[in-house]
């Protein structure tokens, strides 16, 4: 969807980003024929020469320029404008809109949903699924509240900083670790940090989370013999990596189901990183009442397994 703006300005701010007809087709799978008929009838309707083409490429004139800074407040402005009316539908109908994605799965919240709806009856919900890439995380979490208004997932306090997001704990979800169902420690039912001495263990980089710190500090302290490898983020490639290579990786059991080909192992260390919910810093009534009941289901659920 283009938004409410001129569906030309958008390929016009694709070619100024890509430098070339070729490549602003390619990002937006169509041909270089389209691409440069919509930049010519652009150019055409607001009377404007837009690029300066010569053999080595594209460049913006200066009214490419002004135009360009303008056409990217007003695609910002549009999409802002219509995930603002997007949330007050949502806001009208008391739809909570949960984001899922294999590492920020939804189960815990709809396993929930019963005793939830009962707290706030006239809430319902609805999952958006994403995929899980940097891109998108950072773009989700620093905008909840506008396409999708919750995710689950395990976070400490600089993420929710480094993200501009709140979060609350649900649970201390310990660190175990993910073989191939082929490895050989996979029959084992409990590994120890023994286990792993001479292993290569997937951890993701330092500064990702103090949690994780923590348990690579520990290692390379009392336990040098286990090869750390970093990695830089959580999604479906590290777990194939993991799978393809042999190699253990550093997950939470609520990743089990990720890949069918690992199996995920406690392991006998105290380490265990926060699990929760995150949302807007500033929710909505409607979802802040839905905070409220999770909060009051999970504190119930809890007092019952004392």
């Amino acid at each position: 969807m283009s938004g409410l703006y001129n569906p030309q300005l958008e390929t016009f701010v694709r070619v100024a980003d890509a430098g070339s007809f070729n490549k602003a087709a390619d990002d937006a799978f169509i041909t270089p024929t389209a691409v440069i008929k919509q930049i010519n009838l652009l150019e055409s309707e607001l009377g404007l020469k837009l690029f300066v083409r010569s053999h080595r490429g594209l460049t913006l004139t200066k009214a490419g320029e002004s135009l360009y800074r303008d056409a990217k407040y007003m695609m910002d402005y549009s999409r802002r404008a219509i995930a603002r009316a997007h949330a007050a539908m949502q806001e009208e109908y008391g739809v909570v809109r949960i984001g899922t994605s294999p590492m920020t799965p939804a189960q815990l919240l709809t396993d929930l949903w019963p005793q939830i709806h009962e707290r706030c009856g006239d809430v319902s919900f609805q999952l958006v699924p994403f995929e899980n890439t940097p891109e998108n995380a950072r773009e989700i979490l620093r905008n909840l509240g506008e396409n999708i208004d919750v995710v689950t997932g395990i976070f400490d306090e600089t993420l929710l900083a480094l993200r501009q997001c709140a979060g609350f704990e649900i649970s201390r979800e310990p660190i175990c670790c993910a073989v191939s169902i082929y490895h050989p420690l996979a029959a084992k039912d409990v590994l120890t940090p023994e286990d792993l001495a001479g292993e290569e263990l997937l951890l993701i980089h330092r500064g990702w989370s103090r949690y994780m710190d923590e348990l690579r500090d520990d290692l390379k302290q009392n336990h040098p013999d286990v090869q750390i490898a970093d990695f830089d983020f959580y999604d479906v490639s590290i777990f194939n990596r993991c799978e393809q290579s042999r190699n253990a990786l550093a997950v939470i059991g609520k990743w089990s189901c990720v890949h069918p080909m690992l199996k995920v192992l406690p392991v006998a260390w105290d380490h265990a990183i926060p699990f929760g919910i995150l949302h807007p810093p500033e929710p909505s009534p409607m979802l802040a009442r839905f905070l409220d009941a999770v909060r009051a289901v999970v504190q119930e659920k809890q007092e019952k397994e004392l």
